[in-house]
C-alpha cells in the first residue's frame, strides 16, 4: 500500500467516524455533584388510597427546590399572588443523603410544622437536565401516607 493510498483510506476512515451523531439519552447515575442546582417542578404524581392524582406545577402555581452540596429548601406558591382560591405558599428545607440513587431527605424546617422532623427515601434518576424523583411520604402527625413521583427540570442561570 502507498502512501497516498493510505492517507486516503485514513481520511475516509476519519471521515466516516466523525460523522456518526451521538444523541445523549443515557440515564445516568445521580452524584452530589450533579443534582446541585436550582430545580422547577413540572409535575407530581400522587397515588394515596388508590386514587391517583397528577398536578401540572406549571399552571397556576410555581414549585422549585434548590440543592447544595449538603442541604435543599424548597418554594411553592400561587401564580396568582394570593388574590383567589388557589393562593398558597409553602417552605421548607433541610439536610439530604445521596447514594447511587438513592436520595434521603431530612426535613428540618417546614411552614406546615407538622412535616418537620421527617425523613423521605426517594429514588431518583437523572436524565440530561430532567430529575425525577419518586418514594413513598408518610407523615403521620398529618394523616399522609402516599407515592410521590416529582418530575423536575434545572433551572438554567
Amino acid at each position: 500500500m502507498t502512501i497516498k493510498t493510505s492517507f486516503v483510506l485514513i481520511s475516509i476512515i476519519a471521515a466516516l467516524t466523525s460523522c456518526t451523531s451521538k444523541t445523549d439519552n443515557t440515564v445516568s447515575t445521580p452524584s452530589a455533584r450533579s443534582v446541585v442546582g436550582t430545580w422547577q417542578l413540572i409535575t407530581a404524581t400522587v397515588v394515596e388510597k388508590g386514587d391517583t392524582t397528577v398536578t401540572d406545577y406549571t399552571k397556576n402555581r410555581s414549585f422549585i427546590k434548590v440543592i447544595n452540596d449538603t442541604h435543599f429548601a424548597f418554594l411553592q406558591h400561587d401564580l396568582t399572588k394570593g388574590n383567589d382560591s388557589s393562593a398558597v405558599f409553602t417552605a421548607g428545607g433541610g439536610t439530604y443523603s445521596l447514594t447511587d440513587s438513592a436520595y434521603a431527605e431530612h426535613l428540618t424546617y417546614c411552614s406546615d410544622r407538622n412535616w418537620e422532623g421527617t425523613d423521605f427515601n426517594f429514588t431518583i434518576t437523572l436524565k440530561n437536565d430532567t430529575l425525577i424523583q419518586s418514594g413513598v411520604e408518610t407523615v403521620e402527625q398529618a394523616g399522609v401516607n402516599r407515592v410521590n413521583t416529582e418530575t423536575y427540570i434545572r433551572v438554567k442561570p
